[in-house]
């Protein structure tokens, strides 16, 4: 019998080796580790995506969005997708794109967001929208690739998401034509609890900084977000970088995805990397390039920044809220998390200085302070509902 080391080769299929029961674990891993996973393009990396497979995808709004996989899955025309992201992009960018090509079925999704396509076909029925609380659907994804089948939350308990019917797709009439399956509910310490089933999907599309041969990925900024726990989600994952590197190049300690999770690799040729909102100081000055409150909003936003603390950490939502950072209460510091992956933000950039890596959960250009860290959903609502 040939040798087992004369039949282990690089190949991007599988091996196929007849081994002894004792050897054929070993064999199975070796297979995972020999494999090629560079693709030279984003259509050749793609390519057995089929009309009906379900994507997780990584990305929040525009910010870390894997442009290159996305345009070639517009090219190649696979449709009745199932999508898996946290928003669906903007109409003419991200997720957008295949929404308006009418190859996506069914979005699973925290936020319509920006996407007046999205709103449309939904409303007129075109669209299946399955809406999930944003921290319950990063913890589906992370579960998902974990193998744990199902999870407690106490979000979304006693709202229609626990009690069932939630329009999944509508009929012409607005009338509901799929509902949402009402959850499971159980009460522990005396609260009370919903179910949710992890989610898994065919193909996992993600975007990193930087990543080697073996598929170990290193994000950047706020750009990580949904993407490490996308990425594990899939039974295939799919990552493209702006760097790709050989093996050794990146230090153990720096990757934030080891490469098991990752099956292909490729070096994306290039980025827009598209800002939503772009938020900015003029040099010299304080004042953003956001305008002024109207004295209603300016009066809401001082009284709620008389509820800090010192020393708290604080996560502020999307527009009002996060503006309540400006008006601490002398003698008063907080430390500001965004839900998207971030903890210590900073003001908004200098003009000319934003960085399309760096936002907050509104899409709006922001800056890291000095200790600031990054990282990923999952983990940062981990923060959240575990009431750090």
């Amino acid at each position: 019998m040939q040798s087992s080391l004369a039949l282990l080769r690089r190949a991007r299929g599988p091996l196929l080796v007849s081994t002894s029961p004792s050897s054929s674990s070993f064999l199975l891993t070796t297979k995972r580790g020999l494999a090629n996973k560079v693709f030279d393009s984003a259509a050749e990396a793609i390519h057995d995506i089929k009309d009906g497979s379900k994507l997780c995808v990584g990305g929040f709004g525009l910010c870390g969005i894997p442009e290159n996989l996305i345009a070639a899955l517009v090219q190649k025309g696979s449709k009745d997708l199932t999508c898996v992201s946290n928003n669906a992009g903007v109409d003419n960018f991200g997720l957008g794109l295949l929404l308006r090509s009418k190859q996506v079925k069914r979005m699973i999704s925290s936020y319509v967001g920006e996407n007046k396509e999205f709103e449309r076909q939904y409303l007129s029925g075109e669209l299946e929208v399955e809406l999930t609380p944003q921290g319950s659907l990063a913890e589906r994804l992370r579960a998902g690739g974990a193998g744990v089948p199902a999870f407690y939350t106490p979000t979304a308990y006693g709202t229609l998401v626990q009690e069932g019917g939630f329009p999944i797709k509508l009929n012409a009439d607005g009338s509901t034509l799929i509902g949402s399956e009402p959850r499971e509910v159980r009460k522990f310490q005396g609260r009370n609890y919903i179910m949710e089933e992890a989610i898994t999907g065919d193909f996992s599309l993600v975007k990193a900084w930087k990543g080697d041969s073996k598929g170990n990925l290193v994000f950047r900024g706020t750009a990580r977000n949904f993407n490490p726990d996308a990425a594990r989600a899939g039974k295939i994952c799919i990552a493209e970088v702006e760097e790709l590197l050989r093996p050794g190049e990146l230090h153990p300690d720096e990757i934030h995805l080891p490469g098991i999770y990752v099956h292909r690799i490729l070096r994306g040729p290039s980025y827009e990397k598209r800002i939503e909102r772009v938020t900015v100081t003029k040099k010299g000055s304080k004042e953003s390039t956001g305008g002024k409150l109207n004295p209603a909003r300016e009066r809401i936003v001082k009284r709620a920044a008389q509820e800090f603390q010192d020393g708290m950490y604080v996560n502020l939502g999307i527009g009002i809220p996060v503006l309540a950072s400006n008006y601490l209460p002398e003698g008063v510091s907080i430390e500001l998390q965004s839900e998207n992956g971030l903890l210590g933000m900073g003001p908004y950039p200098e003009e000319g200085t934003q960085d399309a890596d760096v936002i907050n959960a509104g899409k709006e250009t922001v800056t890291f302070l000095k200790g600031s860290s990054t990282f990923s959903s999952s983990e940062s609502f981990g923060m959240i509902r575990g009431a750090k």
